[in-house]
């Protein structure tokens, strides 16, 4: 079944948050949608694999590890078939109504993962990026920065309170998600018009701060679809 055609342009708003794991992005993901509906802004809060009933199911096979087995290639076209679905079933229609979407991440989490450190191919990386993504691309994205270690500590921590068990990349060492912050923070100073690097290592109050300021300064201009003007 062909993918049903969207407009060039859409009147909503697409933020992506990414970072390494215990970087806060599904925490700020929350606070920065309170923040904007505050304001008046229709808010969907979504997240990367997932998003979409299939593309929730492809995630679940993913984060267990069942994948793993098959090497990042094959990794890449999960995450690619289920990112299509996810903009197809849930993001586009969301942009189109006007909304601000919040993914907690999206296609950097592929070029980082399974590209910079999975070496899988930066061309076909991109290939399966134009598919998938088409025109629909992210806005602003915010990298949550954290030093490698402590990032991991948090994942344990919330893990510990949680009960739950560790994803196919949270059991990855510490060497792996030094790559993957690196690798973070290269897209991040090679396409500074799109993204902006969030010192997340502090508090969460000071962290949701920062990145207001950038959602402010980058994206609610006068002409923006806002309602109320006063800080949350």
């Amino acid at each position: 079944m062909p993918r049903p055609h969207r407009p060039e342009t859409t009147p909503g708003r697409f933020i992506t948050l990414e970072g390494g794991e215990g970087a806060g992005k599904s925490t700020q993901s929350e606070r920065l949608g309170r923040r904007l509906e505050a304001r008046g802004i229709q808010v969907i809060r979504t997240r990367e694999p997932g998003g979409s009933p299939r593309a929730e199911a492809i995630r679940a096979f993913l984060l267990s590890g069942g994948a793993k087995r098959y090497g990042p290639f094959a990794e890449t076209l999960l995450f690619a078939s289920g990112r299509a679905d996810h903009i197809d079933q849930t993001v586009s229609a969301a942009l189109a109504e006007g909304a601000f979407v919040i993914c907690d991440r999206f296609s950097d989490s592929t070029r980082v993962y399974q590209g910079a450190v999975g070496e899988v191919p930066r061309p076909l990386i991109s290939a399966l990026e134009r598919i998938a993504v088409r025109d629909t691309r992210p806005d602003l994205t915010l990298v949550l920065d954290v030093p490698a270690k402590l990032g991991l500590a948090r994942a344990s921590q919330r893990r510990e309170l949680t009960g739950e068990a560790r994803d196919r990349f949270e059991e990855e060492g510490l060497a792996f998600h030094t790559k993957v912050r690196e690798a973070f923070l290269a897209i991040a100073a090679a396409e500074p018009e799109r993204c902006a690097v969030v010192d997340a290592a502090g508090p969460p109050d000071s962290v949701e701060r920062l990145i207001w300021a950038e959602v402010e300064a980058r994206l609610l201009t006068p002409d923006a679809p806002v309602g109320d003007t006063a800080d949350a």
